[in-house]
């Protein structure tokens, strides 16, 4: 793992300019935990008071210290995304292995499956799930929805991988030597799709971090927790841009750009270096 680090820091610029961007997104947004005030609590500073010394990216109408409250919500933002890709990740994974290796009606049923998910549309679902839980839906809760819709087409992708992998020399001496099926995915498969694992999981976080964006700035989420969307609803809410506190938008909107550039640029990186012929000819091969 580190000489696949190694590399793409030594040859892939793309990647090192997405590691600088999200590295940045990630120390501000650690900065959170050294936090002075509460993000949650309102009327604690000056309101509408422009960026200077003592508020580095001013404070809004809610009385809130912008810095504080974007480091916040950024933070929430980024393990709100981590969690949908991990838990996304796990059942794409665990779909994709075992359906490339069984095959047969295992490999139908779960590819059936997978496709109605394809074909499910996630938004509608998802504002149910507002209206159905508006009382109970956390960040966490969220989460767990949305990862029980990110995960059709990688899993579509990992089983393409382990189509080949089950006929190959080392997956048949495996099966001789007694292996389970548990430990022949784990141990001698898995290995092989974690590229594939580690490039969709940038671009999950990617897909989720935006559609919660969506949801929060129509309001279909927890208000009252800082997110980079819910930052955007309070700030059209109450017509920021209209009544000059133009801080309020270009700061957080610049951050998300930077936010999804980073992360854009790690997946198309790690994208390029599953390809044997792309990741040659970045080395000058």
């Amino acid at each position: 793992m580190f000489a696949v680090f190694r590399d793409l820091i030594r040859y892939n610029l793309e990647f090192t300019i997405g590691l600088i961007l999200v590295g940045f997104v990630v120390i501000f947004a650690a900065l959170s935990f050294f936090s002075p005030v509460d993000p949650t609590l309102i009327y604690m500073t000056i309101p509408d008071q422009p960026p200077s010394g003592q508020y580095w990216f001013g404070t809004n109408s809610r009385g809130q210290d912008l810095f504080w409250q974007l480091s916040a919500a950024f933070k929430n933002s980024l393990i709100f995304g981590i969690t949908v890709a991990v838990l996304s990740r796990i059942i794409s994974i665990a779909v994709g292995l075992l359906s490339g290796y069984a095959g047969g009606w295992v490999d139908r049923v779960l590819m059936f499956i997978n496709d109605i998910f394809v074909a499910v549309p996630i938004f509608p679902i998802l504002v149910l799930f507002y209206f159905v839980l508006r009382n109970s839906l956390d960040s966490f809760t969220l989460a767990l929805i949305m990862a029980c819709f990110g995960w059709p087409f990688d899993a579509r992708l990992i089983r393409s991988v382990a189509l080949g992998l089950k006929h190959r020399e080392f997956t048949r001496h495996a099966v001789f030597a007694g292996m389970s099926t548990s430990k022949v995915l784990l141990e001698e498969h898995l290995p092989y799709v974690m590229p594939i694992v580690f490039a969709t999981f940038m671009n999950n976080m990617l897909w989720s971090i935006g559609l919660e964006v969506t949801m929060a700035v129509l309001g279909f989420t927890n208000l009252n927790n800082p997110t980079i969307g819910t930052v955007l609803y309070w700030a059209n809410s109450h017509s920021a841009m209209m009544v000059g506190v133009w801080w309020w938008i270009l700061i957080p909107v610049v951050l998300i750009v930077i936010t999804f550039i980073g992360l854009f640029l790690l997946a198309m990186s790690m994208n390029e270096y599953i390809d044997p012929r792309s990741r040659l000819r970045r080395m000058g091969a």
